[in-house]
């Protein structure tokens, strides 16, 4: 009763997989607009567009209004005893409008430039977020494939097992074997119905690690089909992949633009010693009333435009200090880049390697597979003529599942490394992952 369960639930697994399976694409889609990881990126790089319109609005004239509005209590007394105190209440209000354009800013302008980087690096930002998207959906997706696996390759094994486990005990019912072997098949059923519990406990984990990427219950999923194909990295010169990748590297793109910004920083401190012109415009009108009972009040009108030359002598050393720290983050900042650099430099030749290995492994597993059978059918032959024992079935039958699951990690493992090592060289997109895609059994 325990097998037919078991073949059930691999039947109703496989064919749940094969009905509703979401394919990668549908995956990646349903966590652009979920995964509240990217979605934090993408507010990020929001945020970091602003950082060009805060930087020109230094070079732009600024504007302001300004009124008011008072009631005056005034009495005027004189000295002289014989002239009386002059009491006097009116209203006075004044409003004015005032301009200014700067002319020379030199800290402006290098704020300005700064700006500039700052978008640049928000969006090399951004995209280094949308890489690691693919990634993260992709060894998800391809982790509940193996879990699915894993449980199947266990069903498959426990089935089989329990053949040899009922057989046994024929044997033994009717004089043909000895108690060991059915206590030895009986130990290989239970240990097989460990792993499997495992194994289920695995593949939930990995579909709550999925849900997590597109924040809903885990869909079944397509399986890799028969279009799976190997194919070795184009070019398929390590040193080629290397070179992409210390260049061309996002994580290297955003390290580059934290030096360009650190430079940029040099020249803004270093012009707090410089001069600064500004041209300005006034307009201005007031009145007031009488502040006489014999007076009858007054009304002004100001208009001013002028330039104004700030020229910076002494600030406490403050402008050098800042000129030093400065200096300091720019070297910072070149050995951060270095080191971005050789970290790429060093994911390249891994995920080059990575590839090329894994279609070695792959070739060799399925050869490997095709040889497990093979054994397993002698074995389970010579068992019928007496020359092998159940202990050799059940260890044939083991082989087998093993070799089924390594070769279905193989090729997992194989895609993954071929993503890695196009994000590795910056060049990671969706166009990659619908290739991988159109692998998948839909």
């Amino acid at each position: 009763m325990r097998a037919l369960l078991s073949v059930s639930f691999a039947f109703s697994l496989a064919a749940a997989t094969a009905a509703n399976g979401a394919d990668l694409l549908e995956i990646y889609r349903l966590a652009q607009s979920s995964d509240a990881q990217y979605a934090a990126a993408r507010a990020a790089w929001s945020a970091g567009q602003e950082k060009l319109p805060q930087g020109l609005a230094g070079l732009l004239p600024q504007a302001s209004v300004s009124a008011s509005t008072q009631y005056n209590d005034r009495e005027t007394r004189s000295r002289d005893p014989a002239v009386a105190a002059v009491a006097g209440r009116f209203n006075s209000n004044s409003a004015s409008l005032s301009v200014t354009q700067p002319l020379y800013r030199p800290q402006n302008f290098a704020a300005y430039d700064q700006a500039k980087t700052q978008v640049a690096q928000a969006d090399s930002v951004f995209a280094q977020a949308a890489q690691d998207l693919i990634l993260r959906v992709a060894q998800a997706y391809f982790e509940v494939l193996l879990a699915q696996d894993t449980v199947e390759f266990a069903q498959a094994q426990l089935t089989a097992i329990g053949r040899q486990l009922e057989q046994a005990r024929r044997n033994f019912e009717v004089g043909t074997a000895t108690i060991t072997d059915t206590h030895e098949a009986q130990s290989r059923y239970d240990i097989t119905v460990s792993t499997e519990i495992a194994a289920r406990n695995d593949l939930e984990i990995r579909k709550r690690q999925l849900e997590q990427f597109i924040g809903r219950p885990a869909p079944g999923l397509s399986p890799l089909g028969k279009r799976f194909s190997l194919r070795s990295p184009e070019p398929a010169q390590m040193d080629r992949w290397v070179a992409e990748a210390a260049e061309g590297n996002l994580q290297v793109r955003v390290s580059r633009a934290s030096l360009e910004f650190a430079s940029q920083e040099i020249e803004r401190n270093r012009a707090g010693h410089r001069p600064t012109l500004d041209a300005f415009a006034t307009y201005s009108e007031s009145g007031s009333g009488p502040s006489s009972p014999a007076g009858v009040g007054a009304d002004a009108t100001s208009k001013v435009v002028g330039v104004q030359l700030a020229v910076p002598i002494y600030q406490g050393g403050l402008v050098s200090s800042r000129v030093r720290e400065a200096v300091a983050n720019e070297d910072k900042a070149r050995q951060d880049l270095e080191n971005a650099r050789r970290s790429a430099e060093l994911a390249a030749r891994q995920t080059f390697l990575g590839v090329t290995s894994g279609i070695a492994q792959v070739k060799a597993l399925e050869a490997a597979l095709v040889s497990s059978q093979s054994s397993l059918d002698s074995t389970r032959l010579g068992q019928e003529v007496g020359v092998r024992t159940q202990i050799d079935v059940l260890n044939a039958q083991q082989q087998l599942s093993q070799t089924r699951r390594d070769l279905a990690q193989a090729k997992y493992n194989y895609i993954l490394a071929l993503l890695r090592l196009k994000s590795a060289a910056g060049q990671l997109t969706e166009q990659d992952l619908a290739l991988v895609n159109a692998w998948l059994d839909k």
